[in-house]
């Protein structure tokens, strides 16, 4: 008579569910994964058409750079996104509905890797609770359409750790696939290679014996250290200029990890308790190596522009993957199906009660009556290309529509400031021909962002002024020689798209976004 051990028993994947059930609830996921991405779709953060700016002058033959005809600065730390979007921008196609397409589709495969891997391996409960937490959080959406590569490298990430899963349970693994991952996942965020390095090692000692897997490491690393050379040798620096400009904060650092600890709790519960028990010990390990490994980037540095909590997402799916095995791993089934329902809750309440959801969920239409209409009517103003100048805290949309030379006084992409020019000095030495500033209350502030804005404004003319949101403005002076030339175009296309895009509405609310919804939806 065979024995069967205890170990061997556990991996035995459970009685097999009516297959009607299984196709109602993956229906069911997919049906709210359409709804919400369509619910999102109006929305792009200012930041992605930084990115935009650098693929448009790559497919137009200037190289990634921010201004053409100067010094190559690095502003994105997205390499492998903006290089995505290249052949797009040459083809003449609107990029943010490339970037939202995209992310569409990395996130759809998120949902597809997180339902197949858990209803395979163990069970329907596993595979709703990871698909539900994933569908359920509100600002999945918002990410799928931000613009920004955001679900594509949570995608990369999950894929490794399912990659890794994979390898540590004997089944059979693509020998190219995990350096793959590890290149690709570096070459789109630098934190990338920390990320995706456990579950990388995961399939790396299993397979250490066959030479094919150290060929293709070897050539990872190559391939990994040539294009950093080139980064290196091409802009002058070893980082991006976002670390020079926001990295180091520890501070800041560690209220992101307390907020994101809080936010996500019951998955963290739920992907540690694999540690506990000896069946699912390892993937506990993966899992939460992973989890770490993709969050200490952000712990050291306090990242910034973390609108509903954005790098926190990049290891949320595997925490989703993480809960779910943990539901399905519990002895009495019903114990796994009441702590998913809880952890699913959770992060769905948290979800909706992100501080900043009533910004972000206005903010497309907010954008697109302040940002892109002023670069829109600087694009159409009769300004000769010498004096197309520009100076902006807020280096997205406006530069990216205008297509004006542009110093970005923040320093993100502008290398003096970003290594410690002085702003206010950097602006009064251009003396670009428009400045556009931000105000909280429809006044000209006296500093804003280490500039002092009554100098660099000093002889300037006010042409328009734009709301864009409760308690934001933003004011265009120009010199006076140019004033008549850029008052018209930029006054009307800021009125045109005033009255376009939530008319006479400026609260922050998700009122607003749900009546807005209830007005555009069929």
């Amino acid at each position: 008579m065979a024995v069967v051990s205890e170990s061997a028993a556990d991996v035995v994947p459970p009685p097999a569910k009516p297959r009607r059930s299984w196709l109602y609830a993956a229906a069911g996921l997919g049906v709210l994964f359409l709804l919400g991405v369509r619910a999102a779709w109006f929305f792009t953060i200012d930041d992605a058409f930084i990115t935009f700016r650098y693929s448009a002058n790559l497919a137009a033959g200037h190289g990634p750079v921010w201004n053409v005809g100067e010094d190559p600065v690095e502003g994105f730390t997205n390499f492998l996104w903006m290089l995505w979007h290249t052949p797009f921008a040459w083809l003449g196609l609107d990029l943010p509905t490339v970037a939202k397409l995209t992310s569409f589709a990395a996130g759809a495969a998120i949902l597809v890797m997180l339902v197949r891997y858990c209803h395979r391996r163990h069970g329907l409960v596993a595979a709703l609770v990871a698909g539900g937490a994933f569908v359920l959080f509100l600002p999945t959406y918002f990410h799928i359409t931000s613009g920004l590569e955001t679900v594509a490298f949570a995608a990369l990430v999950l894929r490794a750790v399912i990659v890794g899963l994979r390898a540590m349970d004997g089944r059979p693994v693509r020998v190219w696939e995990p350096p793959l991952l590890l290149v690709l996942a570096g070459m789109l965020r630098p934190d990338g290679v920390l990320a995706v390095l456990p579950a990388f090692a995961a399939w790396l000692w299993p397979a250490r014996r066959d030479r094919r897997a150290w060929l293709w490491s070897a050539g990872a690393a190559a391939g990994g250290l040539a294009y950093f050379a080139w980064r290196w040798s091409y802009y002058g620096h070893l980082f991006p200029n976002t670390f020079y400009v926001k990295f180091g904060n520890v501070h800041a650092g560690q209220l992101w990890l307390q907020t994101t600890a809080v936010l996500f709790a019951p998955l963290l519960v739920l992907t540690a308790f694999l540690l506990v028990r000896k069946q699912t010990r390892w993937a506990g390990v993966l899992l939460c190596t992973t989890v770490a490994t993709t969050y200490l980037t952000y712990v050291v540095s306090g990242p910034t522009m973390d609108y509903v909590h954005r790098f926190a997402f990049h290891a949320f799916p595997v925490l989703c993957l993480g809960a779910g095995l943990a539901a399905a791993s519990l002895s009495w089934r019903s114990a796994g199906a009441a702590a998913g329902a809880v952890a699913v809750g959770w992060v769905a309440v948290g979800g909706v009660q992100s501080p900043d959801m009533p910004i972000i969920a206005n903010y497309g239409p907010d954008l697109a009556r302040a940002h892109v209409p002023i670069g829109l009517g600087l694009a159409r103003a009769d300004v000769p290309a010498g004096q197309r100048t520009l100076a902006v805290h807020d280096a997205g949309a406006t530069p990216y529509y205008s297509g004006w030379t542009t110093i970005d006084y923040i320093g993100l992409n502008d290398e003096p400031i970003a290594h410690g020019t002085d702003p206010t000095a950097r602006v009064l030495e251009a003396r670009p021909t428009v400045i556009v500033i931000r105000s909280l209350n429809g006044h000209r502030p006296g500093n804003a962002y280490g500039t002092s804005i009554t100098k660099i404004t000093d002889g300037y003319e006010l042409v328009a002024t734009t709301r864009m949101r409760a308690e934001y403005y933003l004011h265009v002076f120009v010199l006076p020689e140019w004033a008549d030339e850029v008052r018209g175009p930029v006054r009307a296309a800021v009125d045109q798209a005033q009255r376009t895009h939530d008319p006479g509405r400026y609260d922050l609310t998700l009122d607003r976004w749900l009546d807005r919804l209830r007005h555009e939806l069929p």
